[in-house]
């Protein structure tokens, strides 16, 4: 598999379609039927496997001890929030 950076120039097709020159295909290993998500990052186009999206996620927040609940906390902070707005 290919490691450097690599540049290929592409056409939109009528419809919207960009195809992925087989060169670029080959080195990440896609294959027909994989699924990307496209997004917008400033001007660029940035189309990223769903998997590695989410092991970033899983990576940004592996500090966090395993039996916090982040959700308990985000509830917790909430009603404090309301019962000051409340006291005002």
């Amino acid at each position: 598999m290919a490691t450097g950076n690599s540049s290929n120039e592409v056409q939109i097709g009528a419809q919207g379609r960009v195809v992925i020159p087989a060169k670029l295909r080959k080195a990440l290993n896609l294959k027909p039927g994989d699924r990307l998500i496209a997004r917008k990052v400033g001007e660029s186009l940035v189309l990223e496997r769903r998997e590695a999206i989410e092991q970033r996620l899983w990576d940004m927040f592996s500090h966090i001890p395993k039996d916090v609940s982040l959700v308990d906390e985000l509830i917790a902070e909430r009603r404090a929030e309301a019962k000051r707005e409340n006291q005002e």
